[in-house]
C-alpha cells in the first residue's frame, strides 16, 4: 500500500508496518542489519496532515509514526517517531486498526493535534490524562467507520 493510502485510509492509532521488500540479512551482519532496520519497521499513526502552500516553501502531505520509546521507569528520554510523505518508495500495510469504543487522546485540537495516548475506553483516557499534564488534551472515541477495513492492501474490502 502505497504512502498516499495511509493517508486516506488508516485511521490515527493505527499500526503500520513499513518496507523496502529487501529480505532481512543475518543477525550477525550488525551494519547491514541496523541499514535495514531503518527501511523496515512498524509504529503507531499519530498524526497525518495535508500538504501546506505558503511563500517560499511547500510542503507535500505527510504522517508521523511513533516508532519507540528509549528511557527508564521515571520517564521517556528518547522518543522516535518517523515521518512520511506522499513520495515514499516504501511499501506500507495496515497491522492493527484500533479497537471500536477505544479513546485516543490528541495534545491539542485541530489539524495539529497529535496522538500521545490510546486507552481502550473514555474513563481510562480520563484518568490517563488527570497523571500527565496536557492541559489542552482532546479525547476523541474510535467510531466502526474509521475502524472498519476500508482499504485492505489497496483492494477494497467486501
Amino acid at each position: 500500500m502505497s504512502a498516499h493510502k495511509i493517508i486516506e485510509s488508516a485511521p490515527i492509532g493505527a499500526i503500520i508496518a513499513w518496507s523496502d521488500g529487501a529480505p532481512r540479512p543475518p543477525d550477525r551482519h550488525r551494519k547491514k542489519l541496523s541499514a535495514w532496520k531503518e527501511n523496515n519497521s512498524q509504529g503507531r499513526l499519530i498524526r497525518k496532515q495535508g500538504a501546506r502552500e505558503g511563500g517560499a516553501f511547500d510542503a507535500e502531505a505527510n504522517f508521523t509514526l511513533h516508532e519507540a520509546d528509549y528511557g527508564t521507569a521515571s520517564g521517556i528520554a528518547i522518543r522516535v517517531r518517523r515521518t512520511f510523505g506522499l513520495r515514499s518508495a516504501l511499501q506500507f500495510t495496515i497491522i492493527e486498526r484500533p479497537p471500536i469504543g477505544s479513546a485516543r487522546v490528541f495534545d491539542r485540537p485541530g489539524d495539529y493535534g497529535e496522538l500521545v495516548h490510546l486507552a481502550t475506553h473514555r474513563a481510562a483516557a480520563e484518568e490517563w490524562l488527570s497523571r500527565h499534564g496536557y492541559p489542552n488534551a482532546v479525547i476523541d472515541i474510535v467510531t466502526a467507520a474509521e475502524a472498519a477495513a476500508d482499504a485492505i492492501e489497496g483492494r477494497d474490502a467486501a
